[in-house]
């Protein structure tokens, strides 16, 4: 027998019209009538009607999560699974659906019309990459839009974000505290508030201690293991060398203690390493990588929350909201107290 919402409504001694704001997680209802009917979906088992329901609320029950890097970043880097199990999260609880777009080797940013075919109800931009495409897209679509990181050229845009620019200092302040002096850096782009605020945070760092900051110790990457890699190589021809590098990502901390290794040199006894995100990979590294921890899951759980609050309660007046989310320095074994 197939179970309806006046049957629902009936078990848990509601109307069907409170029964359907229950379902739609509408706020304005009493926590103890809230609860009777979610036991009486649970009983039941009740799978509603989402096409429908779809049509009756004149919403596809869809988010987009668009992430405007090739499909390769989504797979070699651990941040975006996190981030994407945290939206995940939200989406089940809140009973929606994702919809993943990712940009393409050949160019094509599906993106770009899927919001006028009436697909999505909004969209999480996964990262703010400044790409045209997307920046494109925003100016063309009205669906509401939350961003992962503050976009520079839309400043007008919701977004979730953590302190860089504090996480930055932090560890950095920690390599000066072990005794290191002459500490460069491994940049993520510098077209991205993540990449500006980390090296604003490493800036902030020396100027503190009275370290002047040397152009020559600045290498822009681009969060990937091979830009650090790349980047560390470059550090390595200065005379005198680095005696400790913060990456401003674990991938790129990775490939830097990759081109360490093949100069034969150790971490942290040659050269300290220090990094930015705490995936799981940065404990497993040898040595373990000090780093920032920033709550990944949590970044897209909120971002979540921030979209599907207002799909289904939107404000009576527009407002641009901006979560930032605390970091956490992590101490491991990659660097130690000079002697």
């Amino acid at each position: 027998m197939n179970i309806t919402l006046d049957e629902i409504a009936r078990r848990a001694g509601v109307s069907r019209s409170t029964a359907s704001r229950v379902l739609n997680h509408h706020p304005h209802v009493n926590p103890a009538v809230r609860e009777r009917v979610w036991q009486a979906i649970r009983e039941t088992n009740y799978q509603p009607n989402h096409t429908a329901r779809s049509l009756a609320i004149r919403r596809s029950q869809v988010i987009g999560i668009i992430i405007p890097q090739p499909i390769h970043t989504l797979f070699a880097d651990p941040y975006f699974p996190l981030l994407i199990e945290g939206i995940a999260h939200t989406c089940n609880e809140r009973q929606f659906a994702m919809m993943l777009e990712l940009a393409t080797s050949t160019g094509n940013h599906p993106y770009l019309h899927i919001g006028r075919r009436g697909f999505l109800d909004g969209a999480i931009i996964a990262s703010a990459v400044e790409d045209q495409f997307l920046l494109q897209w925003l100016q063309q679509e009205t669906i509401p839009v939350v961003s992962i990181g503050r976009i520079i050229s839309h400043p007008g845009i919701p977004y979730v974000d953590v302190d860089n620019r504090h996480g930055a200092r932090m560890v950095v302040e920690h390599l000066i505290h072990c005794g290191y002096r002459r500490i460069a850096t491994i940049t993520g782009p510098m077209n991205i508030i993540a990449g500006r605020e980390r090296y604003v945070g490493y800036c902030d760092a020396l100027t503190a201690a009275g370290i002047s900051v040397q152009p020559e110790l600045v290498i822009e990457g681009n969060f990937s293991e091979e830009s650090g890699y790349i980047a560390m190589n470059t550090l390595l021809r200065f005379d005198p060398r680095p005696d400790a590098v913060f990456a401003a990502s674990d991938m790129m901390a990775l490939g830097a203690l990759r081109a360490l290794r093949a100069a034969g040199l150790t971490v942290p006894n040659d050269v300290a390493l220090a990094g930015f995100d705490d995936i799981p990979l940065a404990a497993a590294m040898m040595p373990a990588l000090t780093t920032v921890r920033q709550p990944i899951a949590k970044l897209g759980q909120t971002a979540a929350c921030l979209l599907l609050d207002y799909l289904l309660n939107p404000p009576a007046e527009p407002t641009v909201q901006r979560v930032i989310l605390p970091t956490e320095l992590v101490i491991r074994e990659s660097c130690h107290k000079q002697p």
